[in-house]
């Protein structure tokens, strides 16, 4: 008896040592795309596990000593990872297996089609996990897309090598959607349209991209959301919102459903200005998509949208410090009146996709979009501009001492839009050999009715300030007898309609050069319109667009791809282009052109046993027929005249990689330079003209506990030319705002989810939990988004006086699935 109880004591003391001497490693095995691999098998001496359907995985290895982990699958590279973990560790390891080359060559070429084409494929879980005041796919496009930038965290549009917001394309599962017309500035904006929690895949370009994408000048964003695999049902909710989506799919596995509701308050960043308000926004859409499928060959989807954005804004005072140490200046202002604006869209569309055979297939898709957008505000401000006292050890420190300028100033506005745009189109896809053949066609129709009446009165020093574009004026000295007129005024109402016809041809091959393999499209497009106003007549247009791309990669020894890709593109202008700072619409305005010429290179490679990737792309743009613009905040305001010439150029590189195993990092360089002559005056930098972008995107997670983690946000932007008024000609005044720099970070406690699978009782009924902390503008810098100007009418001098974007911002985050 005592030699069985001395053998089962060692049993179970060498049994307790050996789990003490083990550690953990575990994560999720991905293809090249960022998709999910299952059934891989991870070994480690006598020792496996498999990938489960999801690709996720966990295994107990020795501890302490150096050790090979080697990922097997049939279709893909074998990986081994060398690793030392220590005793009682969990190490997170999330391999990116390549495709076999012994695969035919058109699965290898179509595994890297995105890459071939200059698509940037962005990952979806980094758009979740990024910490942003508005968190979403654009604003990580912002941090981690290839030339683009944006200086308002509060908005979701951007700037993609020299463009303004509306040269960039956004399509979500095919169907291009639109941004709203009259929001003027990123806290009115509320919701993007396209919702992160719904979406799989997020592709962009950046410029030299294909005809059979849309007439724009600058870039490409092409969003796919989810085909529902389970019932799922996911909440997010933060102080600055909650989402909810639903995932579901029939026992038939015919019919699926994804639905999200989204809420959003920016409360929390407009309370962290200088400006005292009373704040009462509320942004809520909800989101559907439906797919049926009839048969092995024919599938019908519906995407449908609802967006109800209300903006509630009372101010009631302003301290805004600005200067500098040696000379601080201060604006005081207090406010009367309000601003109430509304922004409902309702957007519906159906599409049919048919198979007809392995090597045809067509998609017809029908559309309907409608905005009605009200802004209305009577908001009276009385300003006092004055010196500030810089005696830190007096009684008066931080006080207005000498008043500079007393004035006054009304704005008022009672602006309506009401937009309809329908389409209909059929893309067809035809593959004989090497060659990809795709055709399309689309009819559009667009019918506006807006009514603009707006003005600002202006008074300094009980004088009423005249129009910028009147001279001759010396008051106080010589009296003034003529009517007042407001300082700016747009009285406008418009009725518009314009009628679209679109197509494109494109054709892609794929083949070797001895050893090298390489792939070429080369496409064309074209668009005829016709403007129709009712008070100012009707014009036709027609464009002409034809686009190339070829791409080889050599049979080298290092991972490259080379591309070179451009086209003469041109965008028909939309109605925003056709209306100028009055209110009148100019359907004679043409088409503006771009000849593009982009040079780029891929290099995939290992450092410290780690994946790694360079992108770099150099690129020349050649404007003409221009548009000329001016930009306050989001509001863009054209000439509607194409009566200028521009060029841009540059240089953009990122490097992203598991600087951390197991999580994936980026660091990105751009630099850029654009400038117009407008009537041939001469070049100047043009309103976005956005010299240096650097960013960085880094993820990290404390290495014994691998459920905490850590996600830091960083963007450095050089000032754009700006601040100076909208009605100021830019050859006099072209100042620069300031740079802008943003720091954002937030941390995660994982609790449970597919690789930790916590087994406390509370937890039993969720597939993840996780909880958050968000940390947004961290170092507090005020940037600047645009100037108020306040002038003294006796001393005509006007100075500039920053509106400053959000402060620091403290959020917390819970995250379920169920």
């Amino acid at each position: 008896m005592k030699t069985l109880l001395a053998l089962w004591l060692c049993i179970f003391c060498g049994h307790f040592y050996s789990v003490a001497q083990e550690a953990t490693i575990k994560g999720r095995v991905l293809d090249q795309k960022g998709q999910p691999i299952s059934e891989v098998s991870i070994q480690i001496e006598t020792k496996g596990t498999v990938s489960n359907k999801d690709g996720y995985y966990s295994l107990r290895i020795p501890s302490g000593k150096m050790i090979s982990v080697v990922f097997r699958h049939l279709s893909y590279e074998t990986y081994v990872k060398r690793v030392r973990v220590p005793r009682n560790r969990s190490f997170n390891f999330s391999p990116k297996l390549t495709l076999k080359t012994e695969l035919i060559d058109t699965v290898v070429i179509k595994d890297v089609k995105d890459k071939v084409a200059g698509v940037d494929k962005i990952p979806i879980e980094t758009v979740k996990q990024l910490p942003s005041a508005n968190a979403g796919v654009e604003s990580t496009l912002k941090n981690i897309g290839l030339g683009v930038s944006g200086n308002n965290e509060l908005s979701t549009q951007y700037n993609v090598r020299g463009g303004n917001y509306d040269e960039n394309l956004v399509y979500v599962n095919g169907i291009q959607v639109y941004r709203p017309f009259l929001v003027r500035s990123g806290q009115q904006e509320g919701l993007s349209f396209v919702n992160s929690q719904m979406t799989q895949n997020v592709k962009f370009s950046a410029g030299g991209f294909q005809a059979k994408y849309g007439d724009k000048l600058s870039s490409v964003l092409d969003i796919t959301y989810k085909t529902p695999k389970k019932n799922e049902l996911a909440i997010e909710a933060s102080l600055l919102g909650a989402s909810l989506t639903f995932e579901g799919i029939s026992s038939s596995k015919k019919f699926t459903s994804l639905a999200g509701i989204r809420y959003r308050n920016n409360s929390l960043f407009v309370n962290s200005k200088d400006v005292e308000t009373n704040f009462k926004p509320s942004f809520t859409d909800i989101q559907t998509l439906f797919t049926y499928d009839a048969n092995e060959q024919l599938s019908i989807n519906f995407l449908g949208n609802v967006a109800i954005n209300k903006y509630n804004y009372t101010p009631i005072g302003r301290r805004t410090n600005f200067g500098t140490i040696t000379d601080p200046k201060a604006l005081v202002v207090s406010y009367e009146g309000k601003e109430i604006d509304t922004y409902q869209t309702i957007f519906g569309a159906l599409s049919a996709d048919y198979q007809l055979n392995e090597t045809t297939k067509f998609q017809v898709t029908s559309s309907m979009y409608n905005t009605q957008e009200e802004e209305y505000y009577d908001i009276l401000a009385a300003y006092n501009l004055g010196d500030v006292n810089a005696d830190i050890g007096g009684e008066n420190f931080g006080k207005v001492e000498f008043t500079q300028a007393i004035g006054s100033q009304l704005d008022h506005a009672r602006n309506d839009l009401d937009a309809i745009i329908g389409n209909l189109g059929i893309n067809s896809t035809l593959r004989r050999g090497d060659y990809v053949i795709e055709l399309g066609a689309k009819m559009q129709w667009e019918d506006l009715k807006d009514r603009i009446k707006s003005y600002q009165m202006i008074d300094s020093a009980g004088f009423s300030l005249r129009p910028p574009y009147l001279t001759g004026n010396d008051e106080p000295y010589s009296a003034y007898t003529g009517p007042i007129i407001p300082f700016t005024s747009t009285h406008a109402v418009n009725s518009t309609k314009i009628h679209r016809i679109s197509g494109f041809a494109q054709v892609s091959k794929t083949g070797y050069l001895d050893k090298h393999q390489y792939w070429f499209n080369l496409g064309v497009r074209t668009q005829h319109w016709e403007v129709k106003s009712t008070d100012y007549g009707h014009q036709q247009h027609q464009i002409v667009s034809p686009r190339a791309q070829f791409t080889i990669k050599p049979d080298w020894g290092k991972d490259m791809l080379f591309r070179i890709s451009g086209g003469a593109y041109s965008q028909a202008p939309f109605y925003h282009e056709l209306r100028d700072s009055l209110g009148q619409v100019h359907p004679e305005v043409k088409a503006q052109k771009s000849v593009h010429l982009v040079l780029g290179n891929d290099y995939s490679f290992s450092m410290w046993e780690r994946p790694f990737k360079l992108v770099s792309e150099v690129y020349y743009k050649s404007l003409s027929d221009v548009n000329p613009f001016t930009v306050n905040n989001v509001q863009i305001r054209y000439r509607a005249k194409n009566n200028a010439k521009a060029y841009a150029y540059g240089f953009d590189t990122r490097l992203n990689g598991e600087f951390v195993p197991g999580t994936e990092s980026y660091f990105s360089f751009g630099y850029l330079k654009t400038e117009e002559s407008i009537e041939d005056r001469g070049y100047i930098a043009r309103p976005t003209d956005q010299r240096i972008k650097l960013a960085v995107l880094f993820q990290d997670y404390v290495p014994d506990r691998p459920n905490l983690k850590m996600y830091l946000n960083l963007i450095y932007n050089t000032g754009l030319p700006g601040g100076s008024p909208s009605y100021a000609d830019p050859y006099i005044f072209n100042n620069r705002l300031k740079s802008y720099f943003r720091s954002d970070i937030g941390v995660s406690y994982v609790l449970k989810d597919a690789l930790n699978l916590n087994k406390k009782k509370w937890l039993s009924k969720f597939n993840e939990f996780a909880i958050g902390v968000e940390l947004f503008n961290m170092f507090d810098i005020q940037n600047t988004i645009s100037n108020t100007w306040v002038r003294d009418l006796s001393s005509g001098v006007s100075v500039g006086v920053p509106n400053f974007l959000s402060g620091r911002v403290l959020n917390t985050k819970l995250t379920m699935k169920f």
